[in-house]
């Protein structure tokens, strides 16, 4: 491995390049399979460090790989690149550009400590196998790591296994969270369509009021998690939008339903995505309306792979210290597309700590929130310290 002398040299000489680098992609955020400039920026900085850069996965996506001396091995170090359809609240200097659209989950530190890192390996000796560095479009509700699969990657990218990293601000600054199993959800949206009969409402008997069947659908897929599934497996069901009429007085002829499913367990999602159509069934067949159900959106669970989770475990340990490594954490029900990579290959993926110290971060999604550039080089050293301990590990087994 690196002496921790000369990574601490080559940390020292990319640190402020790789804050304003940051800076300058949340200033300018774009919506998934948007990200034409965030690919423009992360293509022409791999290019200049000397890299073969692949474009076009996903529409957006952007891939460069460190060769290894066998090129049939290979690992995916994984970075998301899109922002979210969110009004920033920021008003220092590099505050979104883009009016409604703003970089609140962090994406653009994950594509720079993803950067930072590919700049450094190329630094290092060769390593036994490839390093395949993955910026990936779509995150965000666009399943953008499944598109990357489905154009090839895998096939195009020998991999063995994928990792993951994830900005936490429950997290203090330094320090990691893990788990083997599931670390976040199973998720699915739903749209249910309500189909009565509009009326004036001074005569709802001349009509098929939907607002009171949407209630109780409502009510009913609140009783779900409770009543209808084992209560030790995790599982939420929010309704969370409800689009009924134009006016006061007048009785609706529909209601639009709009909510997600979160599980850790694709059977109790499966389970609840029937018992949803079967409320749905059951309450127009007793009052004769038309209710249709429609699930999209699909993530499956992120789920971590027992030996890859033991070594970024180990990494963590041996890199940032005991105190740094939270190893057990409770599972999240947000979901992450990465999980679809997860599916396909063994991995793990990891949450860095985000909150300055003493303090409590800003959450994701909220229009305040700001990546802390203050875990920049953690995020590089421990992409580099994972890339070396696992063919440290691999070329010992």
């Amino acid at each position: 491995m690196m002496p921790s002398s000369d990574l601490d040299a080559l940390l020292a000489q990319g640190g402020d390049a790789l804050r304003t680098l940051r800076r300058d992609l949340h200033a300018h955020p774009e919506l998934r399979f948007e990200e034409r400039r965030t690919a423009d920026v992360v293509a022409d900085y791999l290019t200049s460090l000397g890299y073969t850069v692949d474009r076009g996965m996903a529409g957006t996506g952007v891939v460069a790989s460190l060769p290894g001396k066998d090129p049939a091995r290979g690992i995916v170090l994984r970075a998301d690149m899109d922002a979210l359809p969110i009004q920033e609240a920021n008003t220092f200097a590099h505050a979104s550009c883009h009016h409604g659209v703003m970089h609140a989950c962090g994406h653009d530190g994950h594509t720079t400590m993803l950067l930072g890192a590919a700049r450094v390996l190329r630094e290092m000796p060769q390593l036994p196998g490839s390093v395949h560095f993955v910026f990936q479009p779509g995150e965000e509700g666009g399943a953008g790591a499944k598109k990357m699969i489905d154009d090839g990657l895998f096939a195009r990218f020998p991999t063995q296994a994928v990792f993951g990293m994830h900005n936490w601000p429950t997290l203090p600054a330094g320090e990691f969270g893990l788990r083997t199993g599931p670390i976040m959800a199973a998720g699915v949206r739903f749209r249910i369509t309500i189909r009565g009969k509009g009326a004036h409402a001074a005569q709802p008997h001349l009509g098929l009021d939907p607002i009171p069947l949407a209630c109780s659908m409502v009510l009913q897929c609140q009783t779900l998690t409770a009543r209808h599934k084992d209560p030790v497996a995790p599982a939420v069901v929010s309704v969370c939008m409800m689009h009924a009429g134009d006016t006061d007085n007048v009785i609706p002829d529909t209601v639009e339903l709009r909510g997600t499913i979160r599980t850790l367990s694709s059977a109790v999602l499966n389970q609840l995505q029937d018992d949803i159509r079967r409320i749905g069934d059951g309450l127009a067949a007793a009052y004769g309306a038309a209710i249709e159900t429609e699930f999209f959106q699909y993530y499956p669970a992120t789920v971590n792979t027992k030996p890859e989770t033991a070594l970024c475990e180990q990494v963590i340990r041996e890199t940032f210290g005991d105190a740094a490594t939270h190893a057990d954490v409770p599972p999240n029900m947000t979901s992450e597309d990465f999980g679809f990579m997860l599916e396909a290959k063994p991995g793990a993926y990891v949450l860095i700590g985000n909150a300055p110290r003493g303090e409590t971060g800003v959450g994701l999604h909220h229009p305040a929130y700001d990546f802390n550039d203050d875990i920049l080089n953690d995020g590089v050293r421990y992409w580099v310290a994972l890339a070396q301990g696992y063919y440290q590990t691999k070329s010992n087994d």
